[in-house]
């Protein structure tokens, strides 16, 4: 890329969290294969994102180039009121052969922070057919994160996230304590007395709780214990709430289960999927849902009201069929349960550090989280030079590479995370 196109670039194009005064740096990108980036320098860069979490198979990958090319001789897009088509049956098809099996309605979106939306219209929908009008409030966790559109901001983290600025214009919900307890341990009783006390006080205000399962992502990368998922599992069913799953960020096996849930025996009434469903190729999201919440949602001659443009896209849907496809035969578990495992071995010296406050795995993602927040421009400039793309937050310097990733190259990757100390 010539000079002029990067300057052009900083002066005109406004990338995803950043300043247009004070911009940061970019790097530009030439081409992509594998787990590697190419930029236009001649420089290769171990990608240890699977940008932004959802190029689970690496780039260029031959099964899911041959299913854009073909879909797109057929048709790349046509409008989803009145019209279906093969490849949204068959992803349909295959994303219910995945998911729980009271799982059985299927709408498709074009984002993960619309399928979120989706998600909790569908919660208010419901509610308000079955003559509970004043359940208009949701249940969420501090500390997590659903996306950037209103609805969405409005269940992230109202303190510590990045939405602070919104509070005045977003609905006002509930929230919950973040979880204390890790993975491996039991949920705090307090914290679930806690829980208790909340639906018992305010369940007729709450039509469902919305939560990132295990995995809280983009708030701050904590693991917490499948004990306090399973408590309000229970408490739903018990007060008459919905359960929905934000599975956006783990599902499809980042977490060593195909869905995160998993790890807590847990069945959500809606589910929101996204990123990996087309293994990285093209924006597309999902919301599933059980006959009973659809067929509340549509009692008394109702429809559900939501309909993007792009819904359905038969291109996304084509390269999801196909990124499942792959999933499924590559023997994912075994994928992640190695990177999981080496994650486990080569992030561990890091835990002598003072500078480092923790270091946690689960599955295929990585978090070295420091005792301060760090210089995302100048550690990107670092990692740049040491040939590796890693792209911290906060106090989190965190890895999710793809699933194809080879020892040797996750090595460099750990081994970058040095420079961060």
């Amino acid at each position: 890329m010539h000079s002029t196109d990067l300057e052009f670039d900083r002066d005109h194009i406004w990338h995803p969290y950043t300043s247009t005064t004070h911009p940061l740096p970019v790097y530009p990108v030439e081409s992509a294969s594998g787990v590697t980036l190419q930029l236009t320098d001649g420089r290769e860069l171990i990608d240890g994102m699977s940008s932004w979490w959802c190029a689970i198979h690496g780039y260029n990958n031959a099964r899911l180039n041959s299913a854009a090319h073909a879909q797109i001789e057929k048709m790349s897009h046509v409008m989803f009121g009145g019209i279906t088509h093969q490849p949204a049956v068959d992803l349909v098809k295959k994303l219910l052969a995945l998911s729980p099996p009271h799982l059985q309605k299927v709408f498709l979106a074009d984002s993960g922070s619309v399928s979120v939306e989706v998600a909790c219209k569908m919660a208010f929908q419901y509610q308000v057919n079955r003559d509970k009008p004043l359940r208009q409030k949701l249940l969420t966790l501090r500390g997590g994160y659903h996306g950037d559109t209103l609805g969405a901001m409005s269940v992230c983290d109202p303190v510590t996230g990045m939405h602070t600025l919104f509070n005045k214009v977003l609905p006002q919900h509930i929230f919950a304590d973040k979880p204390s307890a890790s993975f491996h341990s039991n949920a705090d009783p307090q914290q679930l007395l806690a829980l208790d006390a909340i639906f018992e006080q305010r369940h007729e205000e709450i039509a469902a709780v919305i939560i990132e399962p295990i995995v809280q992502g983009a708030g701050g990368m904590w693991f917490y214990s499948p004990d306090y998922l399973r408590h309000l599992r229970a408490l739903c069913d018990q007060y008459g709430v919905l359960l929905i799953a934000d599975e956006i960020a783990t599902g499809f096996g980042r977490t060593g289960k195909m869905f995160a849930c998993e790890h807590a025996g847990v069945d959500p009434d809606i589910v929101c999927l996204g990123k990996a469903i087309t293994g990285g190729y093209m924006t597309l999201a999902a919301t599933l849902t059980s006959d009973k919440v659809a067929d509340g949602i549509c009692a008394k001659g109702n429809v559900m009201m939501h309909g993007p443009t792009f819904m359905g896209n038969p291109l996304a849907c084509a390269v999801a069929c196909a990124s499942i496809d792959e999933l499924l035969a590559n023997d994912w578990q075994r994928q992640v349960h190695n990177i999981e495992n080496q994650l486990n071995q080569e992030l561990a010296i890091y835990r002598q550090s003072p500078n480092v406050h923790d270091v946690r795995v689960l599955g295929a993602v990585g978090v070295v989280e420091l005792v301060a927040p760090v210089d995302v421009a100048k550690l990107q400039s670092q990692f740049v030079d040491r040939g590796v793309w890693i792209r911290p937050f906060g106090k989190n310097v965190y890895l999710m590479p793809p699933y194809i990733i080879k020892p040797e190259q996750l090595s460099r990757l750990c081994d970058a995370i040095s420079v961060a100390l």
